[in-house]
């Protein structure tokens, strides 16, 4: 998902925020993992009924190993990136985390890359290279990308003037 905030009157930079798109709320994946175990843990019931004793042990330990899973896999849907341009730089920074890289906004390059199976979105300049985005789509890393090279030009225009 990507969000702009564009340049507002006193303010002179654009801000955009990139976000993994997630389908599930904390409350629906409680509500999940909640369903999951129930079904579990009444098919173990029932096997119980039937004689065999170990069926509750392995429901709890599966339902504690997909809960693990499913919580692992939904709280790297926390990681973003928030990339600011202004009539200078533009510095993206990595969150949750520390990483962040500046670059001049007149020499700052926006590839999008064709690989194997994913494309890649670098940025480039003065022989450093980033890639941005890895964890949105196709069609998000190509709309990304001609929102970049759109606002560098404008960006760029106006400092010629």
């Amino acid at each position: 998902m990507i969000v702009l905030r564009p340049a507002a009157a006193g303010l002179p930079c654009a801000t955009m925020w990139l976000k993994p798109n997630r389908a599930l709320s904390r409350r629906d994946l409680r509500r999940l993992i909640g369903g999951l175990a129930a079904l579990a843990l009444t098919t173990a019931v029932l096997g119980a009924w039937q004689g065999n004793v170990f069926a509750p042990l392995f429901a709890l330990v599966e339902s504690s190993a997909v809960a693990f899973a499913l919580g692992v896999a939904w709280r790297a849907g926390d990681r973003s990136e928030r990339i600011t341009l202004d009539e200078s730089s533009l510095e993206v920074q990595s969150l949750p985390g520390r990483r962040s890289a500046r670059f001049q906004t007149y020499w700052v390059r926006v590839q999008l890359q064709s690989g194997q199976g994913r494309g890649r979105l670098l940025l480039t300049s003065h022989g450093r290279e980033l890639e941005i985005g890895a964890f949105l789509g196709e069609e998000e890393r190509a709309e990304l990308s001609r929102k970049l090279m759109v606002l560098l030009t404008e960006l760029n225009q106006q400092r010629r003037r």
